[in-house]
């Protein structure tokens, strides 16, 4: 038998592609065999050196294959490009090679009932008026934008006009476990200022956030950077800086007063510790402790500073087939402000129950607390940005959820408003509607 003829090794290739090809159309085709056919005798073995050079000449032709003119993307993260360099790979963040706009619609509207003519409703999503109330009608966008950055946004519409809530890009592929965004950004001062009212569990949010950051909660134009540190349990270190003005966002610094930015100083800085501890499988706690500081508008480099601990606690029996879970959360804050001649003193927070007994059903009990403000001497002072606040302010509510899927969500919540410097109480009663459609995100532990 004459010995066989030299091989190709390129046109081995381009044989052995197109049967692996073949054999992969027909086995999506065909069902499987239960028995391997035997190989026939007619075909003769390669040796390792025929086989080595079939696999250069395959890999060869992967890397070199020509592409649609002005196409200069590679063929593959890993594969090298024209001019021989090997781009860079793609960081966990992406994949598929095709990335599109997360969008999602979020409706939240209410109808509502007050005792008293002037409701001291603070936030800018709650329901202010008797009768029909729209909260908000969010759209949120989000996409990744390259190896790099991740852009995210939350436009609000009103029946008043649109606001730009949110808009900022974070980084994905920082080392040593940084991360940096910038833009307009909720800062993560304490536990609910960074959340939006579709992850609230409440129809409205707590007076003291709006009483010391503002209807819309404390936010600005800035930076932001964090680290996750290599500690045995989590920890995360958070700070930022972001402008100091604002009616609606730093109430308690520059606020609506027209100030230019002159030095640093004229920042708000925030900081926040974030740690987690599974306690058990069923059980787990995250504590936080926030700090805020910035100029405020009462004289030339006078200051308020604020400073709060949240705690929130989570039980889910996961451990048994059941839907069950019970959360508690908490928040107190301390404000402390520079006035002419004076510094003025406050405090405040709430804590809050939900209990989730069935997988459509909760309920929730919330109190809240707010101090007057005081100066040095332990006096009622006259202060500047509340001076009607003369008296302590206590506000007890109760709500019933109801979710007929994930989608959306029915609340009945009513309250009753214990404020010092009114005679009586005043009482109210919502009853809540959010709708969801489109990219729906999970939320946030």
């Amino acid at each position: 038998m004459s010995p066989l003829p030299r091989r190709n090794p390129r046109a081995l290739a381009v044989v052995l592609a197109a049967q692996l090809s073949a054999s992969a159309a027909w086995a999506q085709q065909t069902p499987p065999a239960t028995e391997s056919p035997p190989a026939s005798e007619d075909t003769p073995a390669l040796s390792p050196e025929e086989m080595e050079e079939i696999e250069k000449a395959l890999g060869t032709d992967t890397s070199t294959r020509a592409r649609p003119s002005g196409d200069t993307s590679p063929a593959s993260p890993t594969a090298t490009n024209d001019s021989g360099v090997t781009p860079l790979k793609l960081p966990n963040a992406i994949s598929g090679g095709t990335n599109f706009l997360n969008l999602s619609f979020i409706l939240d509207m209410a109808l509502a009932a007050f005792s008293n003519k002037e409701p001291l409703q603070g936030g800018a999503h709650d329901p202010t008026k008797n009768g029909f109330n729209l909260q908000q009608l969010e759209l949120s966008i989000g996409s990744v934008v390259d190896p790099y950055f991740r852009f995210d946004s939350n436009l609000v519409f009103s029946q008043f006009g649109v606001e730009i809530e949110e808009a900022y890009v974070t980084t994905l592929d920082l080392p040593a476990n940084l991360q940096v965004r910038a833009g307009q950004f909720l800062t993560r001062f304490g536990r609910i200022n960074a959340t939006h009212p579709h992850a609230w569990d409440f129809v409205d949010q707590p007076f003291i956030m709006s009483r010391y950051f503002g209807a819309e909660g404390n936010r600005g134009l800035g930076v932001e950077g964090s680290w996750l540190t290599p500690l045995p349990w989590y920890v995360e270190v958070i700070g930022s800086a972001t402008d100091a003005t604002g009616e609606a966002t730093a109430r308690s610094f520059f606020g609506a007063a027209a100030e230019r930015v002159l030095s640093p100083l004229d920042f708000q800085l925030t900081g926040a510790v974030k740690q987690f501890f599974p306690l058990s499988d069923d059980l787990s706690l995250l504590w936080g402790l926030s700090a805020a500081t910035g100029p405020n508008a009462t004289g030339y480099r006078n200051h308020t500073s604020i400073y709060g601990t949240d705690v929130y606690l989570k039980f889910r029996p996961i451990t048994s087939q059941s839907s069950q879970q019970l959360v508690l959360q908490a928040e107190v804050l301390y404000r402390r402000r520079q006035v002419p001649e004076d510094v003025l003193s406050d405090w405040g927070g709430y804590a809050q129950t939900v209990w989730r007994f069935s997988n459509r059903w909760a309920t929730g009990l919330r109190y809240e607390f707010g101090s007057a403000a005081k100066t040095l001497e332990g006096r009622v002072a006259n202060d500047p940005l509340d001076p009607e606040w003369i008296s302590d302010r206590q506000r007890i509510t109760a709500s019933v959820t109801f979710w007929p899927t994930e989608f959306s969500r029915l609340r009945l919540q009513a309250a009753t408003d214990r404020v010092g410097w009114r005679e009586s109480p005043d009482y109210s009663a919502f009853l809540a509607l959010e709708v969801v459609t489109g990219a729906h995100g999970a939320h946030a532990f």
